[in-house]
């Protein structure tokens, strides 16, 4: 079975979907690059647009998602709402993951399937083509 974003699902490990769930939530970019900015202190939409260059629309959407995923939460104050990391234990998961990365010379880059090579060469035709492969 062939999930939305191309990948195989699997019904293996199903006690795994909400680490799944989590590591999908901090796999985009601009979600990364928003936890990030936040590891350094609260925001406003309108500071996280201002340091990421993206629209508002954009921002506000990512940082909808990171809250739904409780990875966030809003401090309203007046019209504004200042956005934090809900959990510190975030950054221990962040500062494991560099740590990983130093330790594997960043070999992850460089994976067929994930890397950055293979996100500018993929197309959901060939993402869905290769796993039909893998999968006989």
């Amino acid at each position: 079975m062939i999930s939305r974003d191309g990948c195989l699902a699997s019904s293996v490990g199903a006690g795994l979907d909400p680490a799944v769930a989590l590591f999908h939530s901090l796999s985009d970019a601009t979600r990364l690059a928003i936890v990030q900015r936040l590891a350094h202190g609260e925001a406003r939409v309108a500071d996280l647009v201002a340091a990421l260059g993206m629209a508002q629309s954009t921002v506000s959407a990512h940082v909808a998602c990171l809250r739904d995923c409780a990875l966030v939460v809003g401090r309203p104050q007046g019209r504004q709402v200042f956005y934090s990391l809900a959990r510190p234990e975030l950054m221990d998961l962040l500062a494991s993951a560099e740590t990983l990365l130093a330790a594997t010379g960043n070999a992850v880059a460089l994976c067929p399937n994930y890397g950055t090579d293979a996100a500018a060469d993929a197309t959901p035709d060939s993402v869905i083509r290769d796993s039909k492969e893998s999968a006989r």
